[in-house]
């Protein structure tokens, strides 16, 4: 059985929201990186997928890329394997792009300012892949719907206002507008084009409505949403205006509101404005509003609304709270929190369903909407960076993500679409939740493991510098699928949250307490050093570095820890002042007789631009275990390996001498088990450890959602002879 195998057929979804019967998952199936649409100089350059649509036939994608004024266009005849398209230059930053037949209708936003919007509507053959026709739309486009029955297109004419003018605050004219353009043989009548006013509707600066989301119904009936006004209008299919009505507050409870480096679900705000941004009609009476908040608000969940402003379900903090359990809470956005960008709604195999895309989060949830004043969470998926558009395509049982953040900059992962496929089996999907937990416990940026040494299939974890105001060793059990996070320990320094920790490393001393290596920076005052807690999570010893040490330290310190006997081991991560080329040191330190030595370990070579170092040590049996790993993901990552030392030839020397350089053995290879989730690879393997029945774990550490997918990976290898 291939490991992409075992990991369907083991891992199971939400355990407190996937129903116990249910027969079909979805799971990803490929991950398609945007510059691959892109050629010569362009490819090196910032990128992005936003709003995403598929042709009819489900064979295509098409997505807007405005860092590059493109269509970007993916061949996912095998959606398993998509293959680039090419582009297509718009003459200006596309928004929003519908098909209909073999005609994508694409908004361009033209603007030379925002006090001075201007905007078309463009027409692409997708037979030729070129422009033959264009519309002035007279303002800045945003989102384009189309008329499920053919028969017209409508645009929301944002004209948003500038942030820097005025602190942000509306009124900032030109006002916004809604345009209604007819399909005549498939083809659009710009001479027919119909301007709705929506000016003196909103309570909130009704003079300068924004409007933001538009989609159309059956019945011809057109909704938008006027995100900075707070407001929902629905106009009649003949054009005029039905209804209008504010999108109102929500009262959050069991929320994180503050920006504090921990993880606190205990919170409440009270009075919170939906500002709701994407909006989908679910029947002709029905449709659902992401509330991702803007200016003053944000609910941080979605609301199921009948046209007539009845609010038939609110989900409130209740998705958040999910995803949180999932480890991909952004404590530095707190404000909007998982930020729920985007909705798409369609029916496979008779099920309705609904998917809700959360921005800040790099999730998207899956519903079942058979109950619209109850819909039931079935499963949540990882997706991209920042995912911004959903399309479904129910006919092949597939759904694809845009997912709009390119990091190439800064030398992390570019921008990606990802499909999924529902097909028969589990989830693959989450790894590890601390669902169930109250209150629920926060994670994130699980940096070390460390093996329970009495009971098989229970581990334990550590949160790093990310989590810098409460350091916390979590309980992990690993003998249910996914596994769950079951208790949390703060380290604590005179009864107060420890300060100045970066846990890199952690080990069990068997009594209840543990060893923490934690990574300094002594550029930020952040030591080098060893930390006994004791089963309280109370710090009641300290090891700083021997002289010998400290004078050739670097800010990449220790990163993994093992306990044998009366003699620590510490991993060093990358070379410091005094370490031979291509060399590392594991240092011992002994704790009887207080004394410091270390051996060296020879690194792979590292890739051009990168490096290579270790993030963990672990001891079982007669060997030591070590992953050493690159600072590389996606397609540039080469070394993310298991190795381990006899212990035979860890025979550590004084230190300020020649030390030895021990043998290593390769174990396994770690890129093919972190490619079976069909993402992108990704960069950080950092925990490893091995269970009293001789089981082998690795988790990944997700950075806390920063300029990272958030995604966790925690998976076992089997028994470790």
């Amino acid at each position: 059985m291939t490991f992409r195998s075992l990991c369907l057929t083991s891992a199971l979804a939400l355990a407190t929201a996937f129903p116990a019967h249910a027969e079909q998952s979805f799971n990803r199936i490929s991950a398609f990186a945007t510059p691959l649409n892109a050629t010569g100089a362009e490819a090196a350059k910032p990128s992005s997928a936003e709003i995403i649509t598929a042709t009819e036939d489900g064979r295509k994608l098409i997505y807007s890329d405005s860092p590059l004024g493109v269509l970007g266009l993916i061949d996912i005849a095998d959606p398993a394997a998509p293959k680039p398209l090419g582009t297509v230059a718009m003459g200006g930053e596309p928004t929003t792009t519908v098909v209909l037949g073999d005609l994508a209708f694409a908004g361009v936003n033209t603007s030379e300012s925002k006090a001075r919007p201007s905007g078309k509507l463009v027409t692409v053959d997708l037979a030729t892949q070129k422009i033959v026709a264009e519309c002035d739309l007279g303002g800045q486009p945003d989102s384009v719907a189309k008329d499920p029955g053919g028969s017209f297109l409508a645009v929301a004419i944002e004209n948003e206002r500038d942030e820097e003018v005025n602190e942000g605050d509306l009124p900032q004219a030109p006002a916004g507008y809604l345009v209604k353009l007819p399909l005549a043989k498939g083809a659009v009548d710009c001479g027919g084009l119909q301007k709705i006013e929506l000016t003196g509707l909103a309570a909130v600066a009704g003079d300068d409505p924004e409007p933001e989301f538009v989609s159309v119904n059956t019945a011809g009936e057109i909704v938008v949403t006027l995100q900075e006004n707070n407001e929902i209008v629905v106009i009649g299919a003949d054009g005029k205006l039905a209804t209008h009505f504010s999108a109102g507050s929500v009262d959050l409870a069991g929320i994180d509101t503050k920006k504090d480096g921990k993880l606190d679900f205990t919170g409440k705000k009270e009075g919170v404005a939906r500002e709701p941004d994407a909006v989908k009609w679910i029947d002709t009476d029905h449709f659902v509003t992401a509330n991702e908040g803007d200016w003053k608000g944000g609910s941080r969940g979605f609301t199921i609304w009948k046209k007539d402003g009845t609010v038939v379900f609110e989900a409130g903090a209740s998705l958040e709270r999910e995803m949180a359990a999932l480890g991909h809470y952004p404590d530095k956005r707190n404000k909007k929190g998982v930020e729920i960008e985007s909705v798409e709604v369609a029916e496979f195999d008779g099920r309705k369903l609904l998917f809700v895309a959360a921005e800040r989060a790099s999730l998207v949830a899956v519903y079942d909407l058979a109950d619209l004043a109850a819909p039931k969470l079935l499963q949540i998926l990882p997706s991209g960076i920042s995912p911004e558009g959903l399309v479904a395509i129910p006919a092949r049982g597939l759904l694809a993500t845009a997912n709009e953040v390119d990091l190439r900059e800064d030398g992390l992962a570019p921008a990606h679409v990802m499909l999924y496929a529902l097909s028969d089996g589990p989830a693959a999907y989450p790894t590890l939740t601390s669902a169930g937990t109250e209150p629920l416990i926060g994670w994130a940026a699980l940096s070390a493991l460390s093996a329970d040494p009495a009971k098989p299939g229970h581990l334990f974890a550590a949160s790093d510098s990310f989590l810098s105001a409460a350091p916390t060793i979590y309980s992990l059990d690993a003998t249910q699928k996914p596994a769950r996070i079951t208790a949390a320990l703060t380290v604590t320094r005179g009864g107060d949250p420890a300060q100045l920790m970066d846990i890199e490393g952690l080990a069990s001393d068997g009594k209840g307490g543990f060893w923490l290596a934690t990574e300094g920076r002594t550029d930020k005052m952040i030591p080098h050093g060893i930390v006994h807690v004791d089963e309280t999570g109370a710090i009641d010893q300290q090891i700083g570095l021997p002289p010998e040490l400290a004078a050739a330290e670097t800010r990449f310190g220790f990163e993994g820890i093992a306990l044998a006997g009366d003699r620590l081991w510490l991993a060093v991560q990358r070379p410091w002042k005094d370490d031979p080329k291509g060399t590392v040191k594991l240092v011992a330190y002994d704790l009887e007789a207080e004394t410091w030595g270390a051996v060296q370990y020879p690194l792979e070579a590292a890739p051009e631009g990168g490096w290579v170092g270790l993030s963990e040590i672990t001891l079982h049996g007669d060997f030591a275990y070590l992953i050493e790993r690159d600072n590389q993901l996606a397609d540039t990552a080469a070394v993310k390996r298991l190795y381990r030392v006899a212990l035979a030839d860890l025979k550590p020397a004084a230190l300020g001498g020649p030390l030895p350089v021990v043998r290593k053995e390769l174990v396994r290879d770690l890129l093919p088990d972190l490619a079976a989730w069909n993402g992108y690879i990704l960069d950080k393997v950092e925990g490893f450890a091995i269970d009293a029945a001789g089981e082998g774990f690795v988790v990944t550490d997700n950075d806390g959602v920063d300029d990272s997918s958030g995604e966790t990976l925690f998976w076992s290898i089997g028994k470790v002879e």
